[in-house]
């Protein structure tokens, strides 16, 4: 049989694969389903999954198979695929079994007990609990900086933006704070002297609820593959073949649950496309998390935000929550287009969105590198917070340090990721748009199919087969150039 050690190592990735599809689903039900009593059953079951997992990737036919494949005669494709499994391999390998059942438990108790806690504003007991997850991440950090020879912090961060560092961030973001706080000013000095009308709630829940459903099918999304739910923090999980998507709603707030779904339906389509040809193999999963953040906020900012879009989306509006003032059209798209320093990263407009990400980067990577502790968390966010957005969160954890869920179970090292995603996404539609002469047209009209398809064509359909430079460049003729977010940013708020 050819390509015989290639071929057993696709049926082992196969069985990985199905695994990792219930704990996937597992981990959904846990956050959107499981009452609360299922609690530390479910962790340890997700738990011991994760173990088997573990022994199942860093068996030594593993090892010996990857080697043996090097020397196969194999496509570009399955060169790629089996690139992508020596990655996954060499990962796994690095951490002993009881860390790995140890980060899992640690990570389900915090993030379950945080769903209360953040509620109660309750950091003196969250504090202890997130003491243990960032215990057992530096004693991760720490085993894979040894492999790699970066630092802490970095080795964590090429789990979910493979090849990036925290030097080139830095300049990435140095970049974007010499110019953001001046815009953000000025656009904000700017919208002062409107004159906006505020929509008048409630907006009950199950009517949000319809027109989230809604706008996904007019965003493509497949129903007859996912579905939309409810949980303490919006997230898209599953397979590409059971996409799950969750929402939080809040009567008095109309945007919010609505550009949670927009955001989460991007993630989904993503995943709804990637190249079912190779599903089950390390070749058919998401480049990174920049990549799959593009895609979010692609749908949510580039797209959701553009005043095109938004002339579509206001007929669904008025019809679920009736006519009013603030429901004309220059009303409308001047209000959804509103910005303002506000508390909570995920209601943030894209103007203010990058400090809330900028703030998380440089706490969690002090966090990790060891230069403070989790006790220190709280007056540095308010220091930041201050810095970077001119609010106090002192005393208030809920919309301050305890707001997100990545933290509660480990994932440190994967907020960069959203304004690495808010820069893919400015240069990706600006590529589309010089590659579809009719864009502004066909948005106009309502027809978002051409710009799905060059998605489709240009990001979706590849998975892992390239690296994320070489992705963004082939998509859009360079390597990934912050100029882009920059000029779409002041084009549509100045």
């Amino acid at each position: 049989m050819a390509n015989i050690n290639y071929q057993q190592l696709t049926r082992t990735f196969q069985r990985l694969s199905r695994f990792s599809h219930l704990s996937s689903i597992a981990g959904w039900d846990m956050a959107a389903m499981m009452p609360p009593g299922g609690s530390q059953a479910r962790g340890e079951a997700l738990a011991e999954l994760g173990v088997l997992q573990h022994q199942i990737l860093t068996d030594k036919n593993v090892a010996n198979g990857l080697e043996a494949a090097q020397q196969e005669n194999l496509s570009d494709d399955e060169r790629a695929n089996l690139n992508e499994m020596a990655r996954a391999y060499h990962q796994a390998a690095l951490l002993p079994e009881s860390l790995v059942e140890a980060k899992s438990l640690a990570g389900s108790r915090c993030e379950h007990a945080w769903r209360t806690q953040r509620k109660n504003n309750d950091w003196q007991g969250f504090a202890p609990n997130l003491k243990e997850v960032v215990r057992l991440s530096r004693e991760e950090a720490n085993i894979r900086a040894e492999a790699s020879g970066g630092s802490r912090y970095d080795a964590l961060l090429d789990l979910y933006e493979p090849g990036m560092t925290s030097s080139r961030l830095d300049v990435l973001f140095a970049d974007l704070k010499s110019w953001l706080p001046d815009l953000l000013q000025t656009v904000v000095d700017k919208q002062a002297s409107r004159k906006l009308i505020n929509p008048q709630g409630p907006f009950p829940t199950e009517a949000q609820r319809q027109l989230g459903l809604e706008t996904m099918t007019l965003l493509g999304f497949d129903f007859n593959g996912g579905r939309l739910d409810v949980s303490t923090h919006p997230f898209c999980g599953g397979v590409p073949e059971d996409v799950r998507i969750t929402t939080r709603y809040d009567e008095n707030d109309l945007l919010s649950a609505l550009f949670g779904v927009i955001h989460e339906t991007g993630h989904a389509r993503y995943e709804q496309n990637l190249p079912r040809q190779w599903a089950g193999q390390p070749i058919a999963h998401a480049r990174s998390m920049g990549v799959h953040e593009s895609q979010s906020l692609f749908f949510e900012m580039q797209l959701g935000r553009s005043a095109a879009f938004l002339k579509h989306l206001l007929p669904k509006i008025q019809q679920h929550f009736g006519s009013q003032p603030a429901f004309s059209l220059d009303n409308f798209i001047a209000w959804s287009q509103t910005v303002e320093r506000g508390f909570i990263r995920v209601d943030a407009d894209e103007v203010s969105y990058p400090a809330h990400v900028i703030l998380r980067y440089e706490i969690e990577r002090a966090l990790i590198d060891g230069q403070i502790e989790v006790d220190d968390i709280p007056a540095l966010w308010d220091e930041k917070m201050q810095q970077y957005l001119g609010l106090s969160t002192e005393g208030n954890y809920r919309n301050g340090c305890m707001q997100d869920i990545h933290w509660t179970d480990g994932g440190f090292g994967y907020f960069p990721s959203y304004t690495l995603g808010a820069m893919y996404a400015a240069q990706l539609f600006q590529a589309a748009r010089k590659a579809l002469p009719d864009l502004d047209q066909n948005l106009n009209d309502g027809n978002f199919s051409p710009l799905f398809g060059w998605l489709q064509q240009n990001v979706w359909q590849h998975g892992s087969r390239f690296s994320t430079s070489e992705l963004i460049t082939h998509a859009t003729g360079e390597d990934l150039n912050s100029r882009y977010f920059r000029e779409h940013l002041t084009a549509r708020y100045l």
